[in-house]
């Protein structure tokens, strides 16, 4: 049963530092803010009392759904599933396009939450039938206390757990919950420190592609999501350098997703991303060498499905988030027979 949030006391924060007069500088994220006694970091999540750094957010989701896995999108992790999504306020970005402002842009006060032990959400993600649990909608590093308890209990109860993330995590948490999560889906939003720092509110890109070698290092599934905003990084020579970067950094077997952009929060001024201009971003993925591009928010599209890189046929048939056909046996092309890399069971 999920009930309102009730008025708990706060968790004690994992990866801070106390220093002198009781301030203590926070170790979760890229910006290691320092937070003076009796005030908060820059996701305002976590909250200096006396010398001792609090998460807010402990048990306090405010977001909490049922989605079809496709929509993180996550295509190669047991396609045509169910995921059970956790969310709460605040992020690590102040992106201006952000299409979950009304969570990520909120501090807890200013929503309503619910109130879910770790314990609870798993209970929740079972009684629906999900074949995994997603920590989603905002940044899951700003819930980091709780996602890891509740991936804890999912995995000691045989569930999986994925995250979607902007990548902004620092290395010694990462690499603690990638030890137990079994899937990553990571918002690339450009490949420049401009964007980064004028759209995404001080991002650093340099961070965000440690984050992605780093996931690949401890062999947790990847995926790769590129949003394509008109005239803020649709740009094709960057688009290229990106892919490029993903191939010989990452792999040539790593699926990388572009996005259809939709006018959202602040930057409602600009159009929706051209379908040829979506088009145009695949063709240079797969002419750089990515094996697995797809496209999204184009419902309908035929680059919405996944195709076999080396005979070219339809591997998994989708219309938006609805897989129609799997032409996949034992996590091979049922035609030619080539091994294609993923979570298929």
């Amino acid at each position: 049963m999920i009930s309102a949030a009730t008025p708990d006391e706060p968790a004690e924060a994992r990866y801070y530092t106390p220093l002198e007069g009781d301030t203590v500088r926070c170790g979760l994220c890229f910006r290691g803010c320092l937070i003076p006694e009796g005030e908060r970091g820059f996701c305002s999540n976590r909250e200096n009392r006396g010398g001792t750094l609090y998460t807010l957010v402990y048990n306090r989701p405010c977001a909490l759904q049922v989605d079809p896995i496709e929509k993180e999108p996550m295509y190669h992790f047991l396609p045509g599933t169910r995921i059970y999504c956790v969310g709460t306020a605040s992020c690590t970005f102040t992106c201006l396009h952000c299409h979950n402002w009304h969570m990520s842009q909120r501090t807890v006060e200013e929503l309503r939450s619910y109130h879910l032990t770790p314990g609870q959400v798993v209970d929740q993600a079972e009684e629906n039938d999900c074949a995994a649990i997603s920590f989603t909608y905002n940044e899951p590093t700003v819930f980091y206390e709780y996602m890891y308890d509740v991936v804890l209990e999912a995995e000691e109860r045989g569930l999986r757990t994925i995250l979607h993330t902007n990548g902004s995590m620092a290395e010694e948490p990462l690499r603690a919950i990638l030890g137990h999560v079994d899937g990553v889906t990571v918002d690339l939003k450009a490949f420049s420190e401009d964007f980064y720092d004028e759209v995404c509110g001080g991002g650093e890109l340099e961070h965000v592609l440690g984050t992605l070698r780093t996931i690949r290092e401890e062999g947790v599934w990847l995926e790769i999501v590129y949003l394509v905003i008109p005239t803020l990084n649709d740009d094709p020579d960057e688009i290229r350098a990106m892919c490029r970067w993903v191939r010989d950094e990452l792999g040539p077997d790593v699926p990388v997703h572009f996005s259809r952009f939709s006018p959202s929060y602040r930057l409602t001024r600009l159009s929706p991303t051209p379908i040829s201009t979506l088009e145009e971003a695949w063709s240079i993925a797969r002419e750089a060498g990515l094996e697995y591009v797809t496209l999204g928010n184009v419902p309908g599209h035929v680059r919405n499905s996944t195709f076999c890189p080396e005979c070219g046929a339809t591997l998994i048939d989708r219309t938006h988030f609805q897989v129609n056909e799997m032409n996949m046996r034992d996590g091979s092309c049922r035609r030619c027979g080539l091994e294609v890399p993923g979570v298929w069971e």
